[in-house]
């Protein structure tokens, strides 16, 4: 199939039925498409907005013939406003170092994401991924991406270690959280969820209406904490719009 985009078709495709990768005993399919190069950042925001989420020059949204348990969600950032519990997590990390770099992958990086893999994902579908893998999936990017980078202070002024990096695509409307991964030594810290409370605060500072989380999966251990981040907008068939508490129990479709 083909879709119009201010300027060119995209062709469309759908993967062949694979395990779920978040519910068991369900298949799941996919549709995708490549991003093209040149128009590449404005085709992304809009398949963004649609409900697409990016990996390297592919955009793709779940397509599946007897599921609609993955929801796209993002949080209204103007309209958040940030509790005790939030701004506990927000001083508990405020002497890390946050340090925004180009989107070029490191063994440093690539380190920190093994052990956060093998500690918090065994088994998983990323589990298996190599650091050519691990390059393209930083790299091979057409749209406007960046790292953020969070280090531990040091006693020297020299950089810190690293204890948390998130890939980033910069949209029209806000920005999208790729990726995340953090050392699974820290857990007080509470890393996953400051990265995100981080990129709201940078939100609400330079007026971006949105920070995209990508899907949420009712029935899922690995998604319930973005049901935690409260407003937050699904999309449906109507449209965005803000998810009521009664939707977080609701049958999935």
């Amino acid at each position: 199939m083909t879709q119009h985009f201010p300027t060119r078709q995209l062709r469309f495709y759908l993967t062949a039925p694979a395990p779920c990768p978040y519910l068991p005993d369900r298949l799941e399919r996919k549709v995708f498409a490549h991003l093209p190069l040149l128009e590449g950042p404005v085709v992304n925001d809009a398949l963004t907005q649609s409900g697409f989420r990016r990996s390297q020059h592919i955009a793709y949204r779940p397509a599946c013939e007897t599921c609609a348990a993955c929801i796209s969600v993002r949080i209204p950032a103007a309209d958040y406003a940030f509790s005790r519990s939030d701004r506990k997590t927000l001083n508990r990390n405020a002497d890390l170092k946050r340090g925004l770099v180009e989107a070029e992958a490191t063994m440093e990086q690539f380190s920190l994401l093994r052990r956060y893999l093998g500690a918090r994902h065994a088994g998983g579908g990323m589990t298996d991924m190599g650091w050519a893998d691990f390059v393209a999936m930083v790299e091979d990017t057409p749209v406007r991406s960046h790292l953020m980078e969070y280090r531990l202070p040091s006693e020297d002024g020299a950089p810190g270690e690293l204890a948390g990096c998130v890939l980033v695509d910069l949209l029209g409307d806000g920005l999208s959280m790729v990726y995340s991964f953090y050392d699974p030594d820290l857990p007080r810290r509470s890393l996953g969820r400051f990265m995100i409370l981080d990129h709201l605060t940078q939100a609400q500072l330079t007026g971006m209406p949105y920070v995209y989380l990508g899907y949420w999966v009712k029935g899922s251990g690995k998604m319930d904490y973005k049901a935690r981040f409260q407003p937050l907008e699904a999309l449906g068939p109507q449209g965005w719009r803000l998810m009521a508490p009664r939707d977080l129990d609701a049958p999935d479709a």
